[in-house]
């Protein structure tokens, strides 16, 4: 009896001992949910660990990797609803694929370019709902899939020549502008596109993404929705080399 008396008080201890949590855990159920979708918790890591020309201080970034975990296990408990509005999951898919590209350059960091890594974007890293997705799917079969080109001047590669990480994350209610003046400023930085002079020399983004771009219209006409100088449509166009080179605060 003494013994049935010990072997139930120790499978009551067992059962009873908390767990300690996983943040890669995916939840069996949704969480009560308010929408718009607070997205506080990244903007104070972006404000923080971000500088105005989109550098990222790494580095000092890992320090605080478990509140970027705990944003993306956020995120992931409230996967978009149908009844989300566009600017609502474009806010959320954004800042998803931007936190989780830092959060994979912080899981390899120190690192000099994310192409170091094999097949960055193929890889399924990143949670949403109960599934894992790869940062290409969510970039080709979900953001393109929105039909609003602007996203690709939102989402950052953690590279130089990629449109710069803005210091602060992506809102519903105000994403129309913030996507307005990410173009902007991807299209007039003469780091990212040359406009000057009779041939213009333009990002590998346009070349690689130009079915995007020209849906309706022709590749000049909408870089001039946003350029500071006008391109005529017969413009002649090249296209820079990309730097693939960590986007890392010096």
């Amino acid at each position: 009896m003494q013994r049935i008396t010990a072997v139930l008080v120790f499978i009551f201890f067992v059962s009873a001992t908390p767990h300690p949590i996983s943040y890669g855990k995916l939840p069996d159920e949704r969480l009560e949910q308010q929408v718009p979708l607070d997205h506080s918790a990244w903007d104070l890591l972006l404000k923080k660990h971000v500088d105005a020309a989109g550098n990222v201080a790494y580095k000092q970034f890992a320090a605080d990797s478990l509140a970027l975990a705990q944003y993306l296990s956020f995120l992931t408990k409230n996967a978009p609803l149908e009844s989300w509005t566009k600017q609502e999951k474009l806010a959320y898919y954004i800042n998803l694929y931007n936190a989780a590209t830092v959060k994979l350059i912080l899981d390899h960091y120190p690192l000099k370019s994310i192409k170091d890594l094999k097949s960055p974007w193929g890889h399924k890293i990143v949670p949403l709902g109960k599934d894992t997705i790869s940062l290409g799917h969510l970039e080709h079969r979900i953001l393109r899939k929105m039909d609003d080109p602007r996203i690709h001047f939102a989402i950052n590669c953690a590279s130089y020549s990629c449109p710069k990480l803005l210091n602060e994350a992506f809102i519903s209610s105000t994403i129309d502008t913030q996507l307005d003046k990410a173009a902007r400023g991807f299209i007039n930085d003469p780091s990212r596109n040359q406009l000057s002079g009779p041939e213009v020399s333009l990002s590998q983004i346009f070349k690689w993404y130009k079915k995007d771009f020209t849906k309706n219209g022709s590749l000049t006409a909408y870089i001039n929705r946003y350029s500071t100088k006008v391109l005529s449509s017969d413009t002649k166009i090249s296209y820079l080399k990309y730097n693939w080179a960590l986007n890392e605060k010096q």
